[in-house]
């Protein structure tokens, strides 16, 4: 018995060919489930009887139940989601001129601690299956529904880090990807390292067009390590040899992640260091407002700070944008409404 969620298409053919059936069963599957929204057999009418019956023994369709739900006025909205274990992790809905974003959790609590963030309040427990996070993207799907739309886009930039758990997320993005699943085209997808350099050089060699991001948020290795621990086991010199040696083997852009944070990477001299390091680096920077969290010293950087930071950085010829801002009024930064539900 294996969770239909967190085989791919091709693994499901084979599963069924080898109990004597016909791969074009999974297709059928995929189409209702993926497709249709669908999730019990016994609605599956192009299906036998015998196959109704017999396939939710075989594989189970398990979705993650709302455990918490919070609406923000700007259509965001945030789940609190529990898997079959008790274990709950967050997924956002973010809607942007262009299409539906879902922000997925790769992990259950997340290890990388990074000072500004609220993830790491609670440490991890253990990866997410593919098909915990296909459940993600299935159960925004399912709100979407409402107004008759799908996602069109999925950032694995929620709780933990996604090369720490690096086959399990390799198959979830087969599963978006695949046209016969939920077929989000691979520049649609996009997933977010802290730095793993030995997932970033494999990432590298994968093959998709599917995007990278790297969460830098400083300029230097001493301020970085202030911040993100991770930088203390690949440090920036590293980081950037394998984000070079990335684009020379996938020929993608690399996005870099930059929290703006007051005082601390928001200084003339922060964007200065950070304009040499990516000079000549087919990458753009996406500056980010901090969402303050309360257990966490950190402020915002003013917007008059954030202007003047992207300002230098076109000039030196940076590609740069300003992320827009979501979740007002409710536990916007990643992690927040996790550690809200385990009392912190």
């Amino acid at each position: 018995m294996r969770p239909l969620l967190c085989l791919t298409r091709e693994e499901l053919g084979e599963a069924l060919v080898s109990l004597g059936k016909s791969r074009y069963v999974g297709d059928q599957i995929a189409d209702w489930v993926y497709r249709k929204g669908v999730y019990d057999y016994s609605r599956m009418t192009n299906l036998s009887l015998a196959y109704r019956e017999e396939l939710p023994s075989l594989f189970p369709i398990r979705l993650p139940k709302v455990f918490a739900r919070q609406d923000a006025k700007d259509g965001t909205v945030k789940l609190l989601l529990e898997m079959e274990d008790g274990s709950k992790v967050e997924t956002v809905l973010m809607r942007y001129d262009y299409g539906n974003a879902v922000c997925v959790s790769s992990e259950v609590g997340c290890s990388m601690g990074c000072a500004f963030c609220a993830s790491g309040l609670l440490k991890k427990e253990r990866g997410l299956t593919a098909g915990e996070m296909v459940g993600q993207v299935l159960c925004i799907n399912e709100i979407l529904k409402e107004t008759r739309e799908r996602t069109t886009h999925v950032v694995v930039m929620g709780t933990g880090e996604p090369f720490d758990n690096y086959d399990e997320v390799m198959r979830f993005i087969r599963i978006l990807n695949d046209p016969k699943c939920l077929g989000l085209g691979a520049r649609h997808i996009t997933v977010s390292t802290a730095g793993l350099v030995p997932g970033i050089l494999k990432y590298g060699k994968e093959g998709l067009q599917v995007n990278l991001a790297i969460s830098l948020h400083a300029p230097t290795q001493a301020k970085r390590e202030k911040l993100m621990p991770v930088a203390r086991f690949f440090p920036l010199d590293k980081l950037m040899e394998a984000v070079k040696q990335y684009i020379s083997d996938s020929g993608r852009r690399v996005t870099f992640e930059y929290i703006m944070l007051s005082g601390m990477n928001d200084t003339p001299q922060d964007a200065k260091e950070l304009s040499e390091l990516l000079r000549g680096i087919l990458c753009y920077v996406n500056l980010i407002p901090y969402n303050p969290v309360k257990e966490k010293p950190f402020k915002r950087s003013p917007r008059r700070d954030v202007d003047a930071f992207r300002d230098y950085l076109v000039k030196h010829g940076i590609n740069v944008t300003v992320r827009k801002e979501f979740g007002t009024g409710i536990d916007a930064a990643c992690g927040q409404l996790r550690a809200k539900e385990h009392g912190l």
